[in-house]
C-alpha cells in the first residue's frame, strides 16, 4: 500500500502532542510530590495535626488528581478503541483486496455492509428485529447442515442433528447466531480478540442454559461432556468453549457479512412477509416439538396416553420417529 503524500493526520497529531505534554506534566508533578507533600505530611503526622494546612491542601490535590486520572483513563479507552477499529478496518480492506484475486466469493468487509445499510432504506438495516429473526432461521438451518457434514467427516455417516420435528432446523444454532450477533455486533469492526472472547463467553453461557433448561423441563439431555476435561456439570467444557470462541470470529468476520449482504438483496415488502412466515413456522414447530418430547418422555416412563389428544401425539410421533430425529437424546440425566 503506497502512502498518500497529501495525507495529514491533523487530529491524531494534535492529540499525540497534547498527550505527550500531559505525560511530561505528570512526570513533573510526580517529581515534586516529595518536596511539596511527602515531607510536610510526615512532619504533620509526627505532630498529630490532622487539620494542618498541608493535609488540607493535599486532600484538594488528591481530588483534582482523581478527576484527572478518570479523564485520562477514559481518553486511553477511547484512543485504544479507535486505534483497534482503524487497524481492523484497514486489515479487512487490505485482506479483501488481496483475496479478491484468489477467492471469488470472499466475504465483504463489515465496514462495507455498514455503508450500504446506511445509504439504503432496507427493512433489515442495522441491528433490528427483522434481521435477528432472519438470522435465527438461517442459523437454525445452517447449523444442522454443518454438524451433519462434520459427523460424516469424523464418523463416516450422516446422523440427524435436528432440534425440531419439522424441517432441518435446530433452534440452539439459531439462538447462537442471534446471541453472537447481538454480543459481537459492536465489535464487528474491531480486532479478532474481542470476537473470540465474546464467542467464548456467549456460547458457553448459552450452551449451559439450554442444557439446564432441557433437563429441568423435559428430563433429557442432548449432549453430555462429563468425559471431557475441564467440564462444568457435563453441560459445557473448555474445548467446546474454545470452539465457540473460534466460531465467534468466523461468524462476525465472515459469515455475518455474507448473510447481511444476502439480506440486503431481499426486497422490503417480500422480505417482511418471508421473515414473519418463517418466524411463525419456527414458533409452531417449537411448540409441537416440545409437546412431542414431553409425551416421548412419558412413554419412556411407562405412562399411557391420558386422553385422545395424547393418543394423537403418540400416533404422529412414535418412538421410532423421535429416535431418528433426536439421535443423541438421553433421558433421566442428572447432576
Amino acid at each position: 500500500m503506497t502512502e498518500n503524500p497529501t495525507f495529514r493526520p491533523a487530529v491524531s497529531s494534535d492529540i499525540e502532542k497534547k498527550t505527550a505534554e500531559l505525560l511530561d506534566d505528570a512526570k513533573a508533578l510526580e517529581a515534586n510530590l516529595g518536596e511539596r507533600y511527602y515531607v510536610p505530611l510526615a512532619e504533620e503526622a509526627e505532630k498529630k495535626l490532622r487539620d494542618g494546612p498541608c493535609f488540607e491542601e493535599a486532600q484538594g490535590e488528591l481530588e483534582v488528581m482523581k478527576s484527572a486520572s478518570k479523564n485520562l483513563f477514559q481518553t486511553l479507552q477511547t484512543l485504544s478503541t479507535a486505534e483497534d477499529e482503524l487497524r481492523a478496518r484497514a486489515h479487512d480492506a487490505d485482506r479483501r483486496g488481496k483475496r479478491r484475486k484468489l477467492v471469488p466469493f470472499n466475504p465483504p468487509a463489515n465496514g462495507t455492509i455498514d455503508l450500504e445499510e446506511e445509504r439504503s432504506d432496507h427493512f433489515a438495516r442495522g441491528m433490528n428485529i427483522y434481521k435477528l429473526l432472519l438470522l435465527l432461521a438461517v442459523g437454525s438451518f445452517a447449523g444442522v447442515v454443518v454438524e451433519m457434514l462434520w459427523c460424516y467427516v469424523i464418523h463416516g455417516y450422516f446422523e440427524s442433528r435436528r432440534g425440531l420435528v419439522y424441517g432441518p432446523f435446530n433452534l440452539l444454532y439459531g439462538a447462537g447466531a442471534v446471541f453472537l450477533t447481538l454480543t459481537l455486533y459492536r465489535f464487528r469492526n474491531r480486532g479478532y480478540m474481542w470476537s473470540f472472547l465474546g464467542g467464548f463467553t456467549v456460547g458457553s453461557v448459552l450452551e449451559y442454559v439450554c442444557s439446564w433448561g432441557q433437563e429441568t423441563l423435559l428430563g433429557s439431555r442432548s449432549w453430555d461432556y462429563s468425559e471431557m476435561p475441564l467440564n462444568i456439570n457435563g453441560r459445557i467444557c473448555f474445548i467446546y468453549s474454545v470452539f465457540w470462541g473460534v466460531l465467534g470470529v468466523l461468524w462476525i468476520k465472515d459469515l455475518y457479512p455474507r448473510a447481511a449482504k444476502l439480506i440486503l438483496k431481499i426486497p422490503n415488502k417480500v422480505g417482511k412477509i418471508i421473515t414473519c412466515a418463517l418466524t411463525v413456522f419456527l414458533l409452531l414447530d417449537a411448540v409441537v416439538t416440545g409437546t412431542a418430547l414431553y409425551r416421548w418422555s412419558q412413554r419412556i416412563d411407562g405412562k399411557p396416553a391420558a386422553n385422545a389428544v395424547w393418543e394423537f401425539v403418540d400416533s404422529r410421533f412414535p418412538d421410532e420417529r423421535m429416535e431418528r430425529i433426536f439421535a443423541n437424546m438421553e433421558f433421566g440425566g442428572g447432576e
